[in-house]
């Protein structure tokens, strides 16, 4: 008994001393320790990057005023660490949308529909159980116009006592009308470290 009661206050003296070094970062002015993996930090930077010079170079610019609509294509993570690339998707596709100049649609992906809901919504025209005047019509949902694909590649280098990573962001904003880049952007984020940093 007096061995268990022992065993619950160390374990929790040790939960409280873990819970007490816990605290909050300000992303904004976060002056952290930098990893030689990508973080948070690195995915807001090439967003940020890449967000600028498209709207500075006037591709999303529309003609007669407007918002054009952008599809999201092949996202390709070419890295030793396993990340989800919407990470950097999200953040550009947010900025676009509060520029006013693009909108995304989550109706049409290279794996299907991001939110399904769009098709099976549809699905309830003639159902009885529905009024239909509430029901999505024919005709209602809009294509793409422009599509935003990617790469994130990785290298990785020695220089003597020290590595070098390399980051390289890699996008492309296709015009579907034509199928030609009308912009591209790249934003390398290059780290140096020890060698026995692990950067995967």
């Amino acid at each position: 008994m007096i061995r268990n009661t022992l065993a619950l206050l160390t374990l929790l003296v040790l939960l409280a001393g873990c819970a007490s070094q816990a605290r909050y970062i300000d992303p904004a002015a976060d002056d952290g320790p930098v990893t030689m993996t990508l973080d948070y930090r690195d995915f807001e930077r090439a967003a940020t990057e890449a967000v600028e010079d498209m709207l500075a170079s006037g591709a999303v610019d529309k003609p007669g005023g407007g918002r054009y609509i952008m599809a999201i294509s092949r996202m390709t993570n070419d890295t030793m660490q396993r990340i989800d690339t919407d990470q950097l998707v999200k953040k550009i596709r947010v900025s676009m949308l509060r520029s006013g100049k693009v909108i995304t649609t989550t109706a049409v992906g290279l794996d299907g529909a991001e939110d399904e809901m769009s098709q099976r919504a549809r699905e309830l025209r003639e159902s009885a159980e529905f009024d239909q005047s509430t029901v999505q019509q024919t005709g209602t949902l809009k294509a793409p116009e422009l599509s935003l694909s990617g790469k994130i590649l990785q290298r990785n280098h020695r220089a003597g006592k020290e590595q070098q990573v390399e980051y390289f962001f890699q996008l492309s904003l296709t015009d579907l009308r034509e199928g030609l880049a009308i912009w591209e952007g790249e934003t390398p984020i290059i780290k140096r470290g020890p060698n026995s940093s692990v950067s995967w």
